[in-house]
C-alpha cells in the first residue's frame, strides 16, 4: 500500500535554522552537536527572495536559538516588507522587554516559547540552563506587553507526560491562546537520550488518549499535537492536508548553510537553496519522492489505520531504522 497526497506547487511553510548556536544545552536537542558555516545577511535575503518568488507563504525561525544572530530583526524586516508571514521559537533567554519590542517592529506574527514544564526546577534541569524557566515566563509577559501573539511548545517526555495539564494552566496564567505538545523525536540528543526520556508506546497511546480528551473539553486554549501516529485513535477528528508526516509535503527545514533538508530531525540533503533550482528539488528530488510514496512495511502491512496514519513519524522510523517506510517505533497498535 502506497501513500498518496496530492503535492503543492511550494511548501507552505519554511522551517528556518538561522544557527546552530545556542546559549542553551538541552537533553533532547537535535541540532546541539552540529557546525555549519552560516549565511551571511545578504545570502539570508536572497533566500527570501527565492521564498517569495515561489510564493512561500510562512517562515518559522528556530535553530538553534534564533536570536542569537543580531540580523535577525533585520531579516525577518526584509521578509515581513516582501509579504511573507513570520514566526519564531525561541527558549525566550534573549526576550527581554527591549527584544520583544524589536520583535514587534520586524512584523513577527507569533513566536512561540519551549516551556517543557509547569515546575521551574524540572525544566531548568531539562534544558541544562539555571534560571531559565523564569526567563522562559518572563518572555511571554514582555511579548504579550508588547502585542506580540505567543504560544507555548512543550516537549513530551518522560518529566512531564503526566503533568501536561499544569502546562496548560501554566499557558492560561502567561496570556497564552495555543499549546503545542510535541512528539519526542529521537534525533541528536534526543537519540542519545532517549531510554531516558522517551515514552514506551503503550504510555504514548495513554497520553494521547488523556490529551485529546482534555482537548475536547478545552475551549479557552488552543491544544495542538504534530504526531500523525495519534490519526487512529478516537476522539482525533482533525481533517489535515495531507496524511501522516507533513515534512517535505507542507514543509521544508533550511540548515544555516542553505542547505535544504525534509525537517529538522531528518538529516539529509536535498539541495541547496542558493546554489540550485527550487522547483526541480521541490517535484523531483529523489528523497523527497521516497518520503512522500513510502510503502508499508512491517506491522502497517494490514493495518487499517494506516491510510490515516501512514506509518506515523517518518523522522522517527529513520532515526531507529534507517529506513522512512518502517513503522514508527512510537506506535502501539
Amino acid at each position: 500500500m502506497r501513500e498518496q497526497n496530492t503535492l503543492l506547487s511550494a511548501p507552505l511553510t519554511f522551517n528556518w535554522t538561522l544557527s546552530f548556536r545556542c546559549n542553551f544545552s538541552c537533553s533532547h536537542c537535535y541540532s546541539r552537536e552540529e557546525q555549519v558555516p552560516e549565511l551571511s545577511l545578504a545570502e539570508l535575503k536572497q533566500v527570501v527572495d527565492i521564498l517569495r518568488q515561489k510564493q512561500v507563504p510562512f517562515i518559522n525561525f528556530g535553530g538553534g536559538e534564533p536570536l542569537i544572530r543580531p540580523d535577525l530583526y533585520d531579516l525577518a524586516g526584509y521578509a515581513t516588507a516582501q509579504g511573507l508571514n513570520v514566526s519564531m521559537n525561541s527558549n525566550g533567554w534573549l526576550l527581554d522587554a527591549g527584544a520583544a519590542e524589536k520583535v514587534k517592529a520586524a512584523g513577527f506574527k507569533s513566536v512561540g516559547i519551549s516551556i517543557d514544564s509547569a515546575e521551574a526546577g524540572l525544566h531548568d534541569e531539562f534544558r541544562c540552563m539555571p534560571g531559565s524557566f523564569d526567563r522562559a515566563t518572563a518572555a511571554l509577559q514582555h511579548l504579550a506587553s508588547a502585542g506580540i501573539r505567543t504560544t507555548m511548545s512543550a516537549v513530551i517526555s518522560r518529566i512531564n507526560f503526566r503533568q501536561f495539564r499544569e502546562l496548560l494552566q501554566l499557558a492560561r496564567e502567561h496570556e497564552v491562546k495555543q499549546v503545542y505538545l510535541h512528539n519526542f523525536k529521537c534525533s541528536g540528543r534526543g537519540f542519545q537520550n532517549r531510554e531516558e526520556l522517551d515514552l514506551t508506546p503503550e504510555e504514548w497511546k495513554d497520553f494521547y488518549r488523556e490529551a485529546l480528551e482534555v482537548k475536547q473539553e478545552t475551549d479557552d486554549l488552543s491544544i495542538s499535537f504534530d504526531d500523525p501516529v495519534i490519526a487512529s485513535l478516537p476522539g482525533y477528528d482533525a481533517d489535515p492536508l495531507v496524511k501522516g508526516s507533513s515534512c517535505g509535503k507542507l514543509s521544508l527545514h533550511l540548515r544555516p548553510n542553505g542547505d535544504i533538508t525534509p525537517c529538522g530531525f531528518i538529516p539529509l540533503v536535498v539541495g541547496n537553496i542558493l546554489r540550485d533550482d527550487f522547483d526541480t528539488l521541490w517535484n523531483e528530488s529523489p528523497l523527497l519522492l521516497k518520503m512522500r510514496t513510502k510503502e508499508a512495511k512491517g506491522k502497517c502491512v494490514g493495518c487499517g489505520a494506516y491510510e490515516d496514519c501512514l506509518g506515523g513519524c517518518t523522522a522517527r522510523a529513520f532515526a531507529e531504522t534507517g529506513d522512512f517506510s518502517e513503522p514508527d517505533p512510537h506506535c502501539w497498535k
